[in-house]
């Protein structure tokens, strides 16, 4: 099953390919909402001084007025781009007043929809395009799943390897086709292997009541004094049922196909341009406001729920699925790493180490195409993991076998020590092995993974979820208050965000086209 992933190791190994790895790229996004000092959602706006939401490409909002997302360059080692989110939460903590940012992937107390106000972004039609996109989704699925918070963490393999990879295969393609061939089979694997990044690095295996809004709770999950539900062997609800799902996309067969490019772009194609007669009733306009971009299965590509995405670098108002087929993938994001609740930026450089180790075995393993029944697999396996990810001899699905999480876990991680080994070659290191080794240690001991530990924390020391979150919140708003950046980084973090106030203004002084005619040319790539 192994064999393909160890040959490609040995032979980048013997060719002295494996220096070649040191300038694959990482990046990090992390999203939390901004909350009162009483642990309620932010009713305030953006604050200014973090520049414009719409243009400012370190601090921006994600779905909600009061959810921010802080975003990294690409980074040249994994913990540079840590380091940057470090500093960014820094500066943001600077000019939050009496406000937290909640620490945790699943939300603060929310008092009903009302309380989640929708993210604005200015006058222009780029700005109220985005608007209008997220009035869409609060329409079709509600507002409360779309403020569920995480880190996607990117990852570009480096563009010097490429070449030599396609001679260690004997590819005598287009080295774009190539580079897309092979992207696509690590998030073939990605889907396949991605159970165990909730296992792992889960930490929302509680809610606060209030999330439900009402709707009763999932039979497996037990209620804790009242307030707080929680699944006992739970990891990640966020990646679990109650999370954000594409279940209505899923019972209408559209199911995104990632087999080859092609076949990606053509699947989501498929799903924009489709009719849904729920969403037309629910109307495209009230008067002259709109309620949705369009009332197709999918009013954009990034509708489109999954836990990894190939992706490419958006130029102008281009399409993701035409900027891939333009110029191919350039990096994977993989969305399925909940919020660190006991690291003040989310994630310890440790975990990023080990992600770095799992994309690599991802793009170097074996991937055969997916089936139908196979995709029908990862999802149980999935969602398995994030409600019941701890359960004592838990079982999941390969090829229609059943095998424990242990077992496979256990398989995964010791195949994966080889591409450790390629990575402290090529850094001249020892942390990702260190990496490794960790991990096969919260396979061996589920009450030490994280989700456990929230749950220990809940049940023997804060009394709810909201009280445990709240407590790291504030712990985590200490940390960062204490901090002080050097004058570069903080001149640096201050003339980006003033710029983008400028460019803002300067894209909506040049509004030329209503923003009727801009959505009709949107869609019909004229602009």
């Amino acid at each position: 099953m192994y064999q393909l992933l160890n040959t490609r190791l040995n032979k980048i190994e013997e060719k002295g390919f494996t220096n070649l790895l040191k300038k694959s790229l990482t990046g990090l996004e992390k999203e939390s909402l901004r909350v009162n000092s009483e642990g309620n959602i932010a009713q305030t706006a953006h604050p200014k001084v973090l520049g414009s939401a719409l243009k400012n490409p370190w601090i921006t909002t994600d779905y909600a007025e009061a959810m921010l997302e802080l975003i990294t360059p690409p980074c040249d080692r994994a913990f540079k781009s840590l380091d940057f989110l470090l500093d960014v939460e820094t500066f943001v903590y600077q000019h939050l007043e009496n406000e937290l940012l909640w620490t945790t992937s699943m939300p603060c107390v929310i008092r009903g929809e009302e309380d989640i106000t929708i993210a604005q972004y200015g006058k222009s039609n780029a700005g109220k395009m985005k608007s209008v996109y997220r009035q869409g989704l609060a329409e079709r699925y509600g507002k409360m799943m779309q403020v569920i918070s995480g880190i996607h963490f990117n990852y570009s393999v480096a563009t010097e390897f490429w070449p030599a990879f396609q001679a260690v295969e004997g590819d005598t393609s287009d080295q774009q086709a190539f580079i897309n061939k092979r992207y696509m089979a690590m998030t073939r694997n990605i889907q396949r292997y991605g159970w165990i990044i909730p296992y792992l690095f889960g930490t929302s295996p509680a809610i606060c009541k209030s999330f439900l809004a009402g709707v009763p709770k999932p039979e497996t999950m037990k209620v804790f004094k009242e307030f707080t539900c929680y699944e006992p062997y739970g990891t990640s609800l966020r990646m679990g049922d109650i999370g954000y799902t594409n279940s209505k996309e899923d019972d209408r067969g559209i199911k995104a196909n990632y087999n080859s490019l092609d076949a990606y772009i053509a699947s989501l194609r498929c799903a924009i341009n489709t009719p849904n007669k729920e969403y037309e009733d629910i109307g495209l306009k009230n008067g002259d406001e709109y309620l949705q971009l369009n009332t197709n299965i999918l009013q954009i590509e990034n509708e489109y729920y999954s836990s990894v995405r190939p992706k490419q670098i958006l130029e102008g108002f281009e399409k993701p699925t035409d900027a891939l087929e333009r110029r191919g993938i350039q990096y994977v994001e993989l969305r399925s790493v909940d919020i660190n609740a006991f690291r003040p930026a989310g994630m310890t450089h440790r975990q990023l180490y080990f992600l770095e180790i799992f994309m690599m075995f991802c793009l170097l393993q074996e991937s055969p195409e997916i089936t139908e029944e196979e995709a029908k697999e990862i999802d149980e396996n999935q969602s398995i993991v994030a409600h019941q990810g701890r359960k004592p001899n838990l079982q999941l699905s390969r090829n229609s076998k059943d095998i424990s999480l242990k077992d496979w876990a256990n398989e995964l991680l010791d195949e994966m020590s080889g591409v450790a080994d390629l990575l402290n070659k090529a850094h001249s290191e020892t942390c990702y092995a260190t990496a490794i080794e960790s991990k096969k240690y919260l396979i061996e001991n589920p009450d030490k993974t994280p989700s456990a530990m929230v749950l220990d924390d809940i049940k023997n020391r804060d009394g709810s979820y909201y009280h445990f979150a709240k407590r790291k919140s504030e712990e985590h708003r200490d940390y960062f208050l204490q901090r002080k950046l050097d004058a570069e980084t903080q001149q640096k973090i201050e003339r980006v965000a003033q710029l983008s106030l400028k460019e803002q203004v300067e894209l909506e002084a040049k509004n030329g086209l209503d923003f009727d005619t801009f959505l009709q040319k949107y869609f019909d790539n004229q602009l």
